[in-house]
């Protein structure tokens, strides 16, 4: 997807929509100074393209009762499909999982986790990740405080 496929009004459709995604239809075209059948048309669209990929809500774990987060990184060995892939569904298994990454680097992948408190994080990693025998070494990193970029824009080229 190249930038100039997204004009001015795809753009502040995908900002307006990152803040709120429950905004109702009128609203976002009022705030876009377009009619409500253009901007439903120019949502659909950008979902058919693949650049919008879904709605989701978003959940605080810590009112789950898991608010203490980490990053595990993980070394496996032998790194191939047939090691990676059943490894893949373990981890998105988890209660405690939030996000995979799969990287390129020391470690092969970070596991972003909440759990209750480090009495679980340590019995997750002994006896959830370590029996595991393709993982060959485990790092763990408290995270003390997540935020995110509310507003994801294409890549400006400089």
């Amino acid at each position: 997807m190249h930038n100039a496929e997204l004009d001015s009004i795809d753009l502040a459709i995908l900002a307006e929509l990152q803040k709120d995604a429950r905004l109702p239809n009128k609203d976002l075209a009022e705030r876009l100074g377009v009619a409500p059948s253009t901007a439903l048309e120019r949502v659909r669209s950008l979902r058919r393209r693949g650049i919008i990929t879904g709605f989701r809500a978003a959940v605080d774990t810590a009112r789950l009762g898991r608010p203490l987060q980490a990053l595990l990184a993980l070394r496996v060995r032998p790194h191939t499909s047939r090691i990676v892939d059943p490894l893949r569904t373990f981890v998105l298994g988890l209660p405690e999982t939030i996000t995979l990454f799969h990287v390129a680097g020391t470690e092969d992948f970070l596991v972003h986790v909440a759990v209750a408190d480090a009495d679980h994080l340590h019995r997750l990693a002994l006896e959830r990740f370590l029996i595991r025998t393709e993982i060959v070494h485990l790092h763990t990193t408290l995270i003390f405080k997540t935020e995110h970029q509310p507003v994801q824009r294409p890549a400006e080229m400089g």
